[in-house]
């Protein structure tokens, strides 16, 4: 790797990153615990993440079980999963929270499978900026005479490449989890 590609391939790495992060939050129809990564709770006046405070466990494929750390807690974790949109009803016992996955409609399954391909492309043109910020580096380092023309060529056919694997990745990653969503 050279001084060019480095910071771009560690960029192009980090929007992959945000991607699968992503991927994980789109509910498929099977229970998922990162499907609550991102729920906060008001906890002795505080916004505590709820996988900090809970045990989070899948008795079935349909079912999340949160089990707090403490019991006091029931209620505001009741209330952050409601407010929080992700379209759950939590079911409290007094012990622990269960959380009930509906089956995912065709509708509802081709709505999230547009929303991938939406996101996709905005992580796609996030790698070509990437890229094309590189290049304009190179193109900039030749015209200042850092680099020769044959190691400016050599530099963009590697870019090329590495945007070319990046690219893939994201395919990769949008195909799996439309056949999650896809599968009933």
């Amino acid at each position: 790797m050279t001084a060019y590609t480095e910071p771009m391939t560690k960029k192009m790495e980090s929007h992959i990153s945000a991607l699968r992060q992503w991927l994980r939050k789109i509910r498929t129809g099977r229970a998922n615990p990162a499907l609550l990564e991102s729920v906060m709770v008001l906890y002795y006046g505080n916004q505590t993440p709820l996988t900090q405070m809970s045990q989070i466990s899948t008795p079935s494929s349909r079912t999340l079980m949160i089990n707090p750390w403490d019991n006091k807690a029931l209620k505001d974790i009741e209330q952050a999963i409601v407010r929080s949109n992700l379209g759950l009803n939590p079911e409290n016992d007094g012990k622990v929270i269960r959380l009930n996955l509906p089956e995912l409609t065709e509708e509802r399954r081709k709505d999230l499978v547009k929303e991938l391909k939406k996101q996709g492309e905005k992580y796609r043109v996030d790698i070509r900026n990437s890229r094309r910020s590189t290049m304009e580096d190179i193109k900039k380092a030749l015209k200042e005479k850092e680099i020769s023309e044959d190691e400016q060529k050599k530099l963009e056919e590697e870019i090329q490449k590495i945007t070319d694997q990046f690219i893939d990745q994201v395919e990769q990653a949008l195909r799996v989890k439309e056949k999650e969503i896809m599968e009933i």
